[in-house]
């Protein structure tokens, strides 16, 4: 039962899962509420600027109709004269044409937002498999296509039955009209027949884009496996992750050890922390290259008398350097008097391998502030010693 809800498509789409959808061009679009930006477009553009239009339009179809006797006789005349109506009309119509333009352009931004992508272009054999395509033939999708089409088709064909029935009367009466007149009563008929189709063709857009919204995210909903698998691509596998921290960290005591032969003296606790100073006169401080505890202590103590690097005990130095350094750093100003004298000790301490005479010691009781030792009021072990 676990490998099969594993299976089962029930997570929503990540971030990273939409985002290569939509380089694949695959956004959330519906036909029905381009068609609806359109229509509503076409028809106030058509109550703003119709007036001017028919009057433009009146005046091209009263040249068109008016001949003289020279240009009957000349059929390239004729020809002229048709063109040249033919782009007055459709520059008289150019607005309208461009605002609908404009709204169909704008109306997928709604839902999807802008999109350029030539990935839609590449020719994608699996849509001519015959099984897939009766498979996209009986979907679901299929049907809603249809039901929608059968919808449409029923709205224009019964708005047009409604009111070629309501109006039957005064259709007839056009004829005897005067020409003006009937031109206002045919305008308001085609307004009214507008508007219940637009109307209608808004109800069907108010539906069919929650559906459109609802079946995309559908499609890309991902299974509880495909999920896991695109959070190790992404912040990468925790297991590799680790062996990468484990070879960092190699490699920085690798680093730390080799550090080791060039410092002046390590200080220690003395052997659960070990702390490696190097001192000289371009620097501001003593920085510590090297520190450890335990066995990491161990070893850098080893390593500094394999390489003749004095090792001295100076436990409340050595834990307050432990706790209160990086490596690569300075030492606390707090330190610098503890330092000082260790580093003394040691110079004096080489004077004497060189040249002899009373053999130096160093004070058993170092100036460190009793608020950088985290131990000093820990109880000693058996052997006298705090950790």
């Amino acid at each position: 039962m676990a490998e099969d809800s594993d299976l089962e498509k029930t997570e929503p789409a990540t971030s990273k899962r939409l985002e290569e959808a939509r380089q694949r061009g695959q956004v959330p679009r519906s036909q029905e509420l381009g068609s609806f930006a359109i229509m509503m477009t076409g028809l106030l553009s058509m109550v703003s600027l119709g007036p001017a239009l028919a009057q433009t339009l009146e005046v091209i179809f009263r040249n068109a109709l008016t001949f003289d006797h020279a240009t009957v006789q000349d059929s390239s005349r004729l020809f002229l004269m048709l063109m040249d109506d033919i782009h007055s009309a459709l520059f008289a119509a150019l607005p309208i044409a461009a605002a609908c333009a404009v709204a169909g352009l704008l109306s997928p931004m709604v839902l999807g937002g802008w999109l350029f992508t030539t990935e839609t272009l590449a020719p994608n054999f699996g849509r001519m498999n015959p099984a897939s395509g009766l498979g996209r033939l009986f979907s679901v999708r299929a049907l809603v296509d249809m039901t929608k089409a059968i919808l449409k088709s029923g709205l224009i064909g019964g708005v047009a039955c409604v009111v070629l029935w309501r109006e039957r009367g005064e259709m007839v009466q056009l004829a005897i009209m005067p020409e003006r007149v009937s031109y206002v009563y045919l305008w308001e008929m085609i307004r009214y027949t507008l508007l219940l189709v637009i109307g209608g063709m808004g109800f069907i857009a108010a539906i069919d884009v929650p559906y459109q919204l609802w079946d995309f995210y559908r499609n890309l909903r991902m299974t509880k496996e495909e999920v896991k698998q695109e959070m190790k691509e992404s912040e990468g596998d925790p297991h590799v992750k680790g062996r990468i921290r484990q070879l960092q960290r190699e490699a920085a005591r690798r680093r730390m050890m080799s550090r080791i032969p060039k410092a002046d003296v390590v200080v220690t606790n003395p052997t659960h922390y070990a702390v490696a100073l190097q001192y000289n006169e371009r620097m501001r401080a003593p920085q510590v290259v090297a520190k450890g505890a335990y066995l990491l202590a161990e070893r850098i103590i080893d390593i500094a008398k394999e390489n003749k690097v004095t090792v001295v005990r100076t436990p409340p130095f050595a834990r307050a350097l432990y706790h209160h350094t990086e490596l690569d750093q300075e030492i606390p100003a707090a330190l610098y008097t503890a330092a000082a004298e260790v580093l003394a000790y040691i110079y004096q301490l080489k004077n004497w391998q060189s040249h002899g005479g009373n053999r130096p010691t160093l004070n058993d009781k170092l100036p460190v502030p009793t608020e950088l030792d985290p131990e000093h009021n820990a109880s000693p072990n058996e052997d006298g010693n705090r950790p």
